[in-house]
């Protein structure tokens, strides 16, 4: 499938017949040609039509020298674009001739020499997905001509017209095609999911079929896929394999550390392995994650039980796969972006009680000795794989890891936060002369709340300490934190390092403010970058449109794709978010998408958009909310889920004053309106520009702090029921002389609390209010007659807070 041209599927009758396993009279005899998921490489990923001779001869020795074909990579399958854009006179497929001049049987004897094995593409459609002549209607002759040439291998897409002709029906005619040449062709059935092929795949001669649709470069599309997968364990085994798409490891739109998660999953699910990168130029990182032996013989153990997910604890996630020698490998993954430790136990993973465990980390190869738990630091976007097997040696060291866990992932530049550092001693015997350290980067410094030397730590226990990080007007963004850890073992000295991050970020400023105008913490997207003030568009940043929904376009916004995510730091300081969500019109009346809204891991508004639908409005009260996440997931296949958040307004009020007296022309105000320019800090109204007041003067008397206002006008503030007492003086400014007259009000949470007249020709009034249990602080004033030398001031105004 080609994602972006499955607009030529609209035309096709709807595939509607789903044959449970058990309709069939008799599974077809294939060929045994995948004992264990098949592993190689396909063209599509890195070069999509940009294919030639040249490229699939110079990949096979690729394979062969970087070790891949030692590995067990042994497929080199051409894609779509090989064929000729017309069949020959005597209605035959052939080669394309700028392309593959030579033709496919060259290109198979080629790779042939080499030890490998061809595979070739098609579609059991009227067209292939680059509308390039397909196999419907032509099923005999093709497979003939791909057995004359020596083809290995067939995937065969899903595009094109189909006639009305069920899936299985057009998928079946295949399998008796290939099977009537006479010559063993693995058979890929590439139908997208669309009709379950899991339940009638083998039966239609299928070794492996696709349960979803394309994957692309990108963590999104990674992990939507591999959602996909849960609950299909049971259709899965020898010569027949669920295969949720080829693999993006090592292409540009994977880090590191994502590549290696995307093979470790892919691995323990049993997956067939089939790169998708250059293998002509692909770094020796890359090469050791796709020929790693622990993690490939994982995916080929000869049971062929595929993996399942044990546990889902949201952005932390356990997988485990029985392996044919008692063992159990496992993969620890952690979705979020930031790093965590993840743990699961043996029994867990369905092993038996034993007195002590030998855990490998299949990426280190480390081994230690475990009396049961499995733990691991895992980063941000990464997994850790192990291999678990009951018993272990006397002479194998305990599974100790340490971790460095800061109390909140994101923090402000007020420049204070506590770290907790932890050392785990997992294995079935104690250490002893156990320390740790923490480090962090400039300009932050680091302090124990007591003495760094935990000394022993038995099995099974955990010693820590706390550290108090502190850092003047630190910069945005991650800071790194670095946790050392020494112990000793069996007479040996021994240590490792763990990991901590937090971020330092600003929240919102107080008041309204548009989401799409702020920075976010983290994004993922499932289709191209997250725009602002624009739609998705493709995968280039800056290619969407206006935001438009039904015809009704938004100037602001963000444009999404499902799956994916967008986190706000609001510290706290944030009490309402409004927004409206939609598919973008772009894609016309198809997507379908869940959109939810979630405060600090708690799910608080969600609501389900359709192409063929209006905008929906989403509400959330987000009192007391850290991280705020914008959150879009696919309801069904996510190929057209450009979502919208259409002006997304956060409210927000900023901090409570902190404990003690404050002056509120310190503060900032959440909402302020003034009947004659800006209200002023520590000065009078003057007149309309800002800043233009004099000092504040009432009678004769001088006040240097105070709030500068003119009636009709209120100013109010944030108090989060912290506070007790309002103490203030009012009166006219004397820039006015004699003149204005107003009545000063104090109000809390919609009532009056406390109210006061002032007139030019009198002295300052005092005002007191109880602030007990108020939350929003409303400072009033109402003019009593004509208002044009109303300039009111608020005199030395102080909260007192707890």
């Amino acid at each position: 499938m080609r994602r972006r041209l499955l607009a030529l599927l609209l035309s096709m009758a709807l595939c509607a017949v789903v044959l449970p396993a058990t309709a069939e009279a008799a599974p077809l005899a294939k060929p045994d040609l995948a004992p264990t998921p098949p592993m190689g490489w396909n063209s599509w990923n890195t070069f999509a039509c940009e294919i030639n001779e040249a490229l699939i001869r110079d990949t096979a020795d690729a394979m062969v020298s970087s070790g891949m074909a030692a590995a067990g990579y042994e497929y080199v399958n051409i894609d779509d674009c090989w064929m000729a854009p017309q069949r020959d006179a005597g209605g035959r497929l052939q080669a394309d001739p700028t392309r593959f001049p030579s033709g496919i049987k060259a290109i198979a004897d080629y790779v042939h020499a080499r030890g490998l094995k061809l595979g070739i593409y098609s579609s059991a459609g009227s067209h292939t997905c680059q509308g390039l002549p397909a196999s419907l209607g032509h099923e005999t002759v093709d497979a003939q001509s791909w057995a004359s040439w020596g083809v290995d291998l067939l995937k065969y897409d899903n595009c094109g017209e189909q006639n009305g002709i069920p899936a299985t029906t057009r998928y079946k005619t295949m399998a008796d095609a290939l099977q009537a040449t006479g010559r063993p062709i693995l058979y890929s059935i590439c139908e997208w999911g669309q009709n379950q092929p899991w339940l009638w795949g083998a039966n239609a001669g299928g070794h492996m079929w696709r349960t979803t649709g394309d994957i692309a470069n990108n963590w999104s599309s990674v992990m939507s896929l591999l959602d996909q997968q849960v609950g299909l364990e049971q259709y899965s085994g020898p010569n027949a394999w669920n295969d949720p798409d080829m693999l993006e490891v090592g292409n540009s739109g994977l880090t590191y550390a994502e590549s290696r998660a995307h093979m470790s999953l892919w691995s323990i699910i049993n997956s067939p392995l089939i790169a998708g990168n250059d293998l002509r130029s692909m770094p020796a990182s890359t090469r050791d994650l796709l020929t790693d032996p622990d993690v490939v013989a994982v995916n080929q153990d000869w049971a062929g039980r595929q993996g399942a997910k044990l546990r889902d604890d949201g952005d932390v996630e356990v997988w485990s796969k029985k392996l044919s020698d008692g063992a159990a490998a496992v993969v620890l993954l952690n979705r979020s972006p930031n790093v965590t430790t993840i743990s699961t136990t043996a029994a867990a993973l369905g092993l038996p009680a034993a007195s002590a465990y030998t855990v490998k980390e299949l990426w280190s190869n480390a081994v230690r000795a475990s009396a049961g738990n499995v733990r691991a630091q895992v980063g941000a976007h990464d997994a850790a794989m192990f291999r678990v097997t009951p018993g272990a040696a006397a002479d194998v060291a305990p599974m100790v890891v340490p971790e460095a866990v800061p109390t909140k992932a994101y923090v402000s530049t007020a420049g204070r936060v506590d770290v907790q550092t932890q050392l785990h001693n997992d294995g079935p015997t104690a250490v002893t002369g156990a320390q740790i350290s923490l480090t962090a980067p400039a300009p932050w410094t680091a302090t124990p709340d007591g003495p760094s030397q935990l000394g022993t730590v038995g099995a099974g226990q955990t010693g820590s300490v706390t550290w108090h990080l502190a850092a003047n007007q630190p910069a945005l963004g991650p800071v790194a934190l670095t946790t050392n850890a020494s112990w000793t073992w069996d007479g040996s000295s021994q240590s490792t390092s763990g990991a901590g991050r937090f971020v330092v970020a600003n929240p919102p400023a107080v008041g309204s403010t548009t989401l799409s105008d702020g920075p976010w913490v983290f994004a993922d997207n499932g289709w191209g970058p997250v725009e602002r003030n624009m739609s998705v568009g493709e995968q280039a940043a800056g290619d969407g449109k206006p935001l438009t929904v039904a015809g009704t376009v938004y100037p602001k916004g963000l444009g999404t794709h499902a799956p994916g995510r967008v986190g706000y730091f609001l510290d706290a300081q944030c009490t309402q978010l409004t927004t409206k969500v939609g598919i973008d019109d772009e894609v016309g009346d198809r997507g379908e998408v869940q959109f939810e809204i979630w405060g600090d891991g708690t799910r608080l508004a969600q609501a389900a958009a359709t192409g063929a639908g209006g905008a929906v409005t989403l509400n959330a009260n987000l009192t007391g909310v850290q991280v705020v996440e914008l959150v879009v997931d696919p309801k069904g296949s996510p190929d057209f889920d450009h979502a919208d958040w259409l002006a997304p307004e956060l409210t927000c009020v900023g901090t409570p004053p902190p404990a003690g007296r404050s002056k509120l022309a310190d503060r900032p105000w959440t909402s302020m309106s003034n009947g004659w320019g800006p209200v002023e800090r520590n000065r009078s109204n003057g007149e309309q520009p800002a800043g233009d007041g004099m000092p504040l003067t009432v009678a004769g008397t001088v006040y240097p702090s105070g709030l500068g206002a003119h009636a009709n006008g209120s100013i109010t503030f944030h108090l989060g029921k912290r506070c007790s007492t309002l103490t203030t003086k009012v009166g006219i400014d004397d820039e006015v002389g004699d003149r204005g007259q107003v009545r000063f009000e104090v109000w809390g949470d919609g009532a009056r609390l406390a109210q006061a007249d002032a007139a030019g020709t009198g002295a300052a009034v005092p005002l007191t209010a109880d602030l007990t249990n108020v939350t929003t602080l409303e400072l009033r004033l109402d003019g009593a007659g004509s208002i044009d030398f109303d300039h009111a001031d608020w005199l030395n105004p102080e909260v007192t807070c707890s």
